[in-house]
């Protein structure tokens, strides 16, 4: 049996683990001896397994290390009224270097999980099996560089779109006082409200309100108030400031939801270098059927490098680097996003307990934030359509890129997801 993995870049890379692998301990003995107990108790559980060999990673990395500064592969900028303006570079050897650079590649951790083929989806999934999210304690958030208060956001408008696939969407576009940029929000379901958009304002008309889209229902010719909806006879209420009141026509239970950062490449130029396109329009699908979905599209391309610097990173990786390994030689950290905003625009559109598409741990304590500000009742696993029973119908995307490119998020940035294995060349 072997591992599905065409990238020439990439087996060199598996060699030398392995190689290296053999010099140094098991994954037993990389666990202090006081642990193993705790260890062997969970291998009968995986659930219980994969969430303690979880909790064992993030204490034991650099990031929550207690003697080492607060890091993470995560770049978390503060809000407006809290950054530090001050320079991001520091003398190093008489030459000026950003603290972020890790001019030794090798030191980068890297987490192997073992290839099976248990519990893959069956075909007709569109995701794997929901799971319970990774136990995170409090002492670890708090040896993360999560902001102690999330960026400010607004909702300056809102409108429906009908869409090739079926139901109409909400595009949300926010504002924020961290960046520049216009971030989004995608949400299927119309009762699904923001609280920022739908706050009474001074003076405004119901003209104005149904303009920037803070109306309840749908939109008509001749409609001439924003907050009842005479078709289906549902009024909105407002307390005395203004503020919107949760009521049935305001939708609050655990909802679907995607974090996304912008990828010109493999949303728009069918670039098979990397899953971001599928993933988006996976999810997308998944929402659409159930009704309710929120995704949340952040405008960080390149992992928050930007498109320029990943076309550099593109290149690279073609002379041989991973894409990990691009970003530092470009010094530039693993991952530069920002997940703080997310955070914010989750809880200003009211989705306070979510269940999460994603494949990433980082992510998880990311979008929740340093104080648990959203709450990741479940996991749902994103897994690759070439990676699903078989792939008879020939769909996803295969190329020795994109194979090297998921084989560097499992094994050097530690994503919950397993490799298929491959029997008489075919995967299962």
């Amino acid at each position: 049996m072997t591992v599905v993995i065409d990238s020439s870049s990439t087996t060199t890379r598996t060699s030398t683990t392995t190689a290296a692998n053999k010099k140094g301990p098991s994954r037993t003995q990389d666990i202090p001896f006081k642990d193993r107990s705790i260890y062997s108790s969970h291998q009968s559980n995986p659930t219980s397994q994969h969430q303690f060999q979880y909790q064992h990673l993030y204490k034991s990395h650099f990031r929550f290390n207690r003697n080492s500064p607060k890091m993470s592969l995560l770049h978390h900028p503060q809000p407006a009224t809290s950054r530090n303006n001050g320079s991001s570079l520091q003398e190093q050897n008489g030459a000026k270097t950003p603290r972020h650079y890790v001019p030794d590649v090798s030191t980068i951790p890297i987490v192997t999980p073992r290839p099976s083929s248990t519990n893959l989806p069956l075909s007709s999934r569109p995701v794997g099996t929901p799971q319970p999210p990774p136990v995170i304690t409090q002492d670890m958030r708090d040896h993360t560089n999560l902001p102690d208060e999330l960026p400010v956001v607004k909702c300056v408008a809102r409108a429906r779109i009908p869409t090739t696939h079926g139901p109409d969407i909400f595009l949300h576009l926010y504002e924020n006082n961290v960046d520049n940029k216009e971030h989004l929000a995608i949400v299927f379901g119309e009762d699904i409200r923001s609280r920022s958009l739908f706050k009474q304002r001074p003076g405004e008309t119901q003209q104005d309100r149904m303009t920037r889209g803070a109306y309840v229902g749908k939109l008509t010719p001749g409609r001439t108030n924003a907050d009842y909806d005479i078709d289906n006879q549902r009024r909105l209420k407002f307390d005395e400031h203004g503020n919107l009141i949760i009521d049935e026509f305001t939708y609050s239970s655990p909802t679907l939801v995607r974090i996304h950062s912008e990828c010109y490449t493999g949303e728009t130029a069918w670039s098979a270098r990397c899953d971001c396109g599928e993933q988006f329009d996976q999810a997308g699908k998944i929402m659409g059927e159930n009704g309710h979905g929120c995704m949340v599209y952040l405008r960080q391309e390149g992992r928050g490098i930007g498109l320029g610097e990943k076309l550099k990173a593109y290149n690279l990786q073609d002379l041989g680097a991973d894409t990990v390994e691009a970003n530092l030689i470009l010094r530039h950290p693993a991952d530069a996003r920002n997940f703080s905003l997310a955070t914010a625009i989750l809880l200003d559109l009211g989705l306070v307990e979510i269940r999460l598409l994603t494949n990433n741990p980082d992510k998880i304590i990311a979008v929740e934030g340093k104080h648990q500000e959203v709450k990741v009742k479940e996991r749902i696993p994103m897994i690759p359509l070439s990676w699903r029973g078989g792939n008879k119908d020939g769909n996803g995307i295969n190329s020795k890129e994109i194979d090297g490119y998921l084989s560097t998020k499992i094994e050097r940035m530690g994503h919950l997801l397993e490799k298929p294995i491959k029997i008489n060349h075919e995967a299962v």
